[in-house]
Order: structure tokens, then sequence, then C-alpha cells
């Protein structure tokens, strides 16, 4: 009886065995698909500021693809764009990677073919800023990464606002520039409303749309006036948990709030994108990179 007892022992401890195997290759592999691939993302907005619409209008939100290529020049990914037939291009930031050794060409390649299907505005996260505030530090160019991107018709929206009249409604897109003490792991900086007012001014009376990198400052953004704020640099969260949300964030945090959804906060909606590359930690599960694509409709 006691040999037979220890011989169902060792086959419980197999099958333990076995399944943590089977599990840990399962999620290899969707790891592996994940960090090949992307969804389309739609979010549907409506507001009463937006009521003289005489027809939606759609916008391609793109964020944090960090030199990722979906098919040769990005090709996958620029037909994508293709079919959402936008009106608008919005660039969220770390389109690149800020690192020796990682060419941005093939990034540059594909952004500068953007403006051929619509307008494009470009906002910077921390990896530009890492480029622009340091240009010492680093063989690749701010200068010549946007001078470049620029020439091709692409427009930065570094502490500025661009006004879109469209039809009877208009829209106001502001570019905040986070600096890089607001990205910090540790010992990030508060942002109050006041000093986003002090950078970009006072928020439009129009339909504001802000670009900011950051969604660790959404209350911020919401009291300085932002209708629609658009964000990312979390990347879903690395790992997603079903009815929870992302697992961390860059600066350590676990279980943010906003780590890549649709939000309502108050009078504001809140878009964080999951982003549609991974740089220092090349993992993704239950989190596909996503293209966001926003539809505006009058209330």
């Amino acid at each position: 009886m006691v040999a037979a007892s220890g011989v169902k022992g060792e086959d419980r401890l197999n099958i333990l065995i076995i399944a943590i195997v089977i599990i840990i290759l399962g999620m290899i592999v969707e790891n592996i698909r994940e960090l090949h691939g992307f969804r389309t993302t739609v979010y549907k907005i409506a507001s009463p500021k937006l009521m003289g619409l005489q027809e939606e209008k759609r916008i391609v939100f793109l964020s944090d693809l960090h030199n990722y290529s979906y098919g040769e020049e990005n090709g996958r990914l620029f037909q994508a764009i293709i079919s959402a037939r936008p009106d608008l291009i919005l660039i969220g930031g770390d389109m690149l990677v800020r690192k020796d050794g990682n060419s941005y060409e093939d990034t540059l390649r594909f952004l500068c073919r953007l403006p051929s299907i619509c307008k494009v505005y470009y906002a910077n996260g921390n990896h530009e800023q890492k480029l622009k505030e340091r240009p010492e530090a680093y063989s690749q160019s701010y200068k010549d990464y946007q001078s470049r991107l620029c020439s091709a018709g692409i427009v930065f929206l570094e502490n500025e606002s661009v006004r879109i009249p469209w039809d009877g409604a208009g829209i106001c897109i502001t570019g905040l520039e986070i600096g890089l003490d607001g990205y910090r792991k540790f010992g990030r900086r508060p942002m109050e409303e006041e000093e986003i007012e002090s950078r970009v001014g006072a928020a439009d009376s129009s339909y504001q749309i802000l670009l900011a990198h950051n969604p660790a400052y959404v209350e911020a953004y919401r009291k300085w006036g932002a209708d629609l704020i658009l964000s990312g640099h979390l990347h879903g969260g690395i790992v997603r948990i079903p009815g929870i949300g992302g697992v961390i964030a860059p600066d350590l945090t676990l279980f943010p709030k906003y780590s890549g959804d649709i939000y309502r906060e108050e009078d504001a909606t809140v878009v964080v994108s999951k982003g549609l590359g991974a740089h220092s930690v090349p993992i993704r599960l239950l989190n596909p990179a996503e293209m966001v694509v926003l539809v505006l409709n009058e209330d």
C-alpha cells in the first residue's frame, strides 16, 4: 500500500510539472505572437462641443512604436492606417528608442509617408525628450530626426496648439511637452493645471484635445480643460489581467489606474494607447499592441 501511494504521489508531481511547462510554453508563444502583431482598437467619442459636424471624423492615434516594424517598411501598419480612413493622424510620442545602436531610419521612412494620407501632428514622448534635452549623451540627433519629419510635412506640437476648422464645430489640438523629471521612476515631480496653462496657455473653448504622453497627470490635464486626453507610455501595463488591467508601469507602480483603455473622468475622456512596440522589457501578455482609431461625432 505504501509503494502504491508513492507512485501516485510521483504521478501527481509529474502531472504538475508537465502542466507548469505547458503553461510557461504557452505564455512564451503568446508573448512572441503579441510582439509581432497589432490590432486596431476603435473608440467612439461624442460631445456637445462637436455639434456642427456634418459627418463623423476619424483620427488615428499612434504611440510607442519604439522602432518596431510590421512588415517591410512597416507596410502592414501603413495599410491599416489607410484602411482606417483617417481625417487626421496624431502621434503621441516614443516612436523611436533613445539608445545608441538603435537606428531610427526605418521609423523615419515610415513616418515620412504618413502625410500622404492626411495631416499629421506629433507630440514628444520621453524617448524623444531625452534626445532633445541631452544631445551630448547620444549619437542620435533629435534635430535631425525632427527636421526630416518636418520636411515631410509632419507638424510638431511642443507646448503648442493648432485649431482644426471642422465644419461648424472645430477642434483644438495641444501638444504638452513633459520634462524628463516627469518620467522619473522614483521621485516623479507633481504637476498642476497652472503649470500646464503657463506652458501652453488656457484651454480652448472649442473641443480641446491634449496630447500628453504620460497619463500619470490625468487629473491636472482634466482640470486644465482638456475634453479628450491622449496618452501612452505604459505599454498597456506589460501584462494585463482581465477585469483588472495592466500590472506594472514604467515607474514601477503596480496596477496603474490608466494603463491602456478608454476612461471617463467627470467632463473629460481619457484614451491611453497600449502602444505599438516595446523596448527595455520586450514582454506583452494578454496585452496586444494596438493602433487606436477615434471616431468623433456630436452628442
